[in-house]
C-alpha cells in the first residue's frame, strides 16, 4: 500500500469529493504510562518520539480491550493484517517530565468506508498535555512482498466491537 495514495482527512476513501464524517459511538480506553528517566531528553522533558510510541501501544490496547483478536489471529481468520497509519496530527499542549504518571485516553472519533480516525488524549491527572489524531486503514495482503497490501472496507464486526460502550 502506498501511503501517498491514502485519502487526506478532507477526502473520501474513494479519493473523490469530501466524505461526510460519521461520528463514532466509540468506547474509550485508558492506557497508563510511568515516565522514566530514559524517556526524557537533556531538557528533562519527555523526548517527543516517546509519545508516539506510547500512543501506538495505546491503540493496540484499545483494540485488545474491545475484544479484537491479536493481528496474527485476525489475519488467519479474516485476512486482515493490521491498521497501518496513513496520516497523523499531533498537538503538544504541555510537557511531561520524569516521574509523571500519564493516562492516554483512546477512542475512535470517526468511521469512513475504509479508514477510521483514532484520537488519543495524553493527560497528567486532569491536565491535557497532547492530542493526537491518527487516520488508519484496514489492509489485507495481495502479494508476496510485505508492502503488497490493499485497503479493505472496515469490517462491520470489528466496528461493532469498537463501538460498544465501556459498560457493555
Amino acid at each position: 500500500m502506498n501511503p501517498d495514495t491514502a485519502p487526506s482527512p478532507a477526502q473520501s476513501d474513494s479519493g473523490g469529493a469530501p466524505a461526510a464524517p460519521v461520528a463514532a459511538r466509540s468506547r474509550t480506553n485508558q492506557y497508563e504510562i510511568q515516565v522514566e528517566f530514559g524517556d526524557c531528553d537533556p531538557a528533562r522533558i519527555v523526548f517527543y518520539p516517546n509519545f508516539l510510541r506510547w500512543i501506538d501501544a495505546a491503540g493496540h490496547a484499545f483494540f485488545h480491550a474491545a475484544g479484537v483478536p491479536p493481528w496474527d489471529e485476525l489475519e488467519r481468520a479474516t485476512g486482515i493484517v493490521g491498521t497501518p497509519l496513513v496520516d497523523l496530527h499531533v498537538k503538544f499542549i504541555g510537557a511531561a517530565r520524569w516521574g509523571d504518571r500519564l493516562t492516554i485516553r483512546t477512542s475512535i472519533r470517526e468511521w469512513r468506508a475504509k479508514t477510521f480516525v483514532m484520537q488519543h488524549e495524553v493527560m497528567r491527572a486532569d491536565q491535557l498535555l497532547l492530542v493526537c489524531q491518527e487516520i488508519r486503514v484496514f489492509v489485507q495482503r495481495v502479494g508476496p512482498e510485505p508492502t503488497d497490501l490493499r485497503a479493505v472496507p472496515v469490517p462491520a464486526t470489528l466496528r461493532a466491537q469498537c463501538e460498544r460502550s465501556d459498560a457493555q
